[in-house]
């Protein structure tokens, strides 16, 4: 039964997180596919940059909630099964962060996976995931790139769980999140670099 769960976390978490709700509402809502607009990126930030607001945070709630359930869904059968919570919602997150950057839903094109690592760290100590937020605030507010903030918050989140007691394999799978969101970023960082990163702004006039 274990095993099982093992296998039913790994393909739910790959396909539930592969929902990508910035490209379903840029399609339904707007009729334009989001991988099309500004940077092409499937995610919030590009989706807001694109069409403000109004649906943004609908985005976000989304690609919160999607990875969080299926985490902590498999995190508490795992650990009916005598699996460390921590370690399960861990070892499903990783699976949850490919279904969102890789999804087959979507030929294999998704998102940089910020959102759905941050929730999973939430789902795995609760107070890293708060602290990763004020902290996320206070980048953006100081830095004004959400790249920069972004991949700053998440680095920090591996030790924050060290310093709380989790495992060493729950911090390496963390730190490995982390950095697989850091790749992902690459671009905007070749942008940071040449000067050409958009600045992130907690107002957008876009209706």
């Amino acid at each position: 039964m274990k095993i099982l769960l093992y296998i039913l976390a790994a393909l739910c978490g790959y396909v539930v997180a592969g929902m990508n709700p910035a490209i379903a509402i840029s399609k339904a809502v707007y009729h334009k596919d989001i991988r099309e607009c500004g940077s092409g990126n499937p995610g919030f930030t590009n989706f807001r940059r694109t069409f403000g607001n109004k649906w943004a945070f609908v985005v976000l709630f989304l690609d919160l909630l999607k990875a969080a359930a299926i985490t902590l869904l498999f995190a508490w059968l795992l650990s009916r099964k005598g699996v460390d919570f921590q370690f399960a919602a861990a070892y499903t997150g990783v699976f949850c962060m490919l279904g969102h950057a890789f999804p087959f839903q979507f030929k294999f094109k998704g998102g940089k996976g910020f959102l759905v690592c941050l929730s999973i760290f939430f789902v795995i100590d609760w107070r890293v995931g708060l602290i990763a937020t004020v902290l996320l605030h206070i980048l953006l507010l100081v830095t004004k790139y959400m790249s920069v903030s972004t991949v700053t918050t998440l680095l920090v989140c591996p030790i924050l769980l060290y310093l709380f007691g989790a495992s060493l394999p729950v911090v390496l799978i963390a730190l490995g999140c982390a950095l697989f969101v850091a790749i992902r970023h690459k671009e905007n960082f070749i942008r940071l670099k040449n000067g050409k990163e958009s600045k992130f702004s907690f107002s957008n006039s876009k209706k």
